[in-house]
């Protein structure tokens, strides 16, 4: 989450037409208050009960949490990108979101 953060303006152009939300299976409050501690720009949401860790087959039975899948939901909707697990180390990890977020929703300038 903290290279997402010190990339968001880069990788998710700064929120224009790009919302992300990290899922955690972390309360709430946890959440809320490592988002604020940690000054990350973008929304969290509590996955406590893993509902939607397992919906789309992140779930980890054997460690009772989710794991770091990443999903690019386009606007209509639907998962337009999917990298299961997220190799969050990995920086060509980065490059493949970029271009994934960059196909949806293009930087400001771009064909504008």
């Amino acid at each position: 989450m903290h290279a997402y953060r010190d990339q968001y303006a880069q990788l998710f152009h700064d929120g224009r037409n790009v919302v992300l939300i990290g899922i955690s299976v972390d309360p709430a409050d946890t959440l809320a208050a490592w988002a604020r501690d940690d000054e990350f720009p973008f929304l969290f949401a509590s996955d406590s009960g893993s509902v939607f860790g397992k919906r789309y087959g992140a779930f980890n039975a054997k460690y009772g949490l989710d794991v770091r899948n990443l999903y690019v939901v386009g606007p209509t909707g639907k998962i337009a990108y999917v990298m299961a697990p997220f190799k969050e180390i990995d920086p060509q990890s980065y490059k493949e979101l970029g271009a994934a977020i960059d196909k949806l929703a293009p930087k400001a300038g771009a064909g504008e």
